[in-house]
């Protein structure tokens, strides 16, 4: 693999430079110390992947990124960052990875590894858990009709693909509520309204449905959360899916995992 690697602070390009390649897929590191002169050599050169410092001076790391894209939509892009609040903007813009300073050997081989594994299978979703819950298609959030279609979806990611029933899902997202025959009613909307706008975006496959449990295709998606929980990349806040109350238990979980 080729790669690229910017960085404006001249010693923290020789560390991300020297982290790149350690690594044993990549077979070559072009450096860049701004903005300009990394797409200048974008226009007639390539590489698989860019390692990006997201707060270069010039343009910037984000908008370098973007691009970088547009010549060359197939390359992945992984931020190096010292500063966690970039994420949110990081993953509208579907990048590969987002590592934070200082940069080790082990932490680029992890989102390399992970470039790889991606790239055998399509991912059709990209689900943020940490911070706020959002699910993105092709870098753009997807957009529900009713709000419980989104909190159902996120129900289905907290079990990572594990089945769940109907009469389940409305115990986690009505727990004060025991009016079953209201909830499941309002249920079978949310399912449609999902259905809907997943297959609006050709996701379809996502959403999995045998016998009376519902599940999700991990397969097809890049989920922070189960990105962690393989390899503790990318680092947890502290913060997952604070919108819904019932993901409390998950969060407490991670943090006993991230100490």
């Amino acid at each position: 693999m080729k790669a690229l690697a910017a960085d404006d602070e001249k010693f923290m390009l020789n560390a991300l430079s020297a982290a790149v390649k350690a690594s044993p897929d990549i077979d070559e590191v072009t450096e860049f110390t701004s903005c300009s002169a990394a797409l200048e050599w974008a226009k007639e050169n390539t590489a698989d992947v860019a390692f990006l410092d997201i707060s270069m001076r010039g343009i910037g790391g984000l908008a370098l990124a973007q691009k970088l894209l547009e010549l060359h939509p197939k390359m992945k892009i992984v931020f190096c960052t010292g500063h966690s609040e970039y994420a949110v903007d990081a993953f509208k813009i579907h990048v590969s990875g987002y590592l934070m300073k200082p940069i080790t050997a082990a932490a680029v081989q992890r989102e390399i590894d992970h470039i790889k594994l991606t790239a055998e299978a399509k991912k059709l979703l990209t689900i943020r858990c940490f911070g706020t819950f959002e699910i993105f298609a092709d870098g753009k959030p997807l957009a529900f009709k009713r709000s419980k279609a989104k909190e159902v979806f996120a129900v289905l990611t907290d079990r990572r693909g594990s089945g769940i029933t109907a009469k389940q899902i409305c115990a986690v997202i009505w727990q004060d509520n025991t009016d079953d025959f209201k909830n499941m009613n309002y249920l079978r909307q949310a399912f449609s309204d999902l259905r809907k706008t997943l297959e609006g975006v050709g996701a379809e496959d996502v959403l999995l449905h045998a016998g009376i449990r519902y599940s999700l295709n991990t397969e097809l998606v890049d989920c922070d959360y189960f990105r962690f929980l393989q390899c503790g990349k990318p680092s947890f806040s502290g913060e997952y899916m604070k919108q819904y109350s019932w993901a409390e238990e998950t969060c407490a979980m991670l943090l006993n995992r991230g100490q």
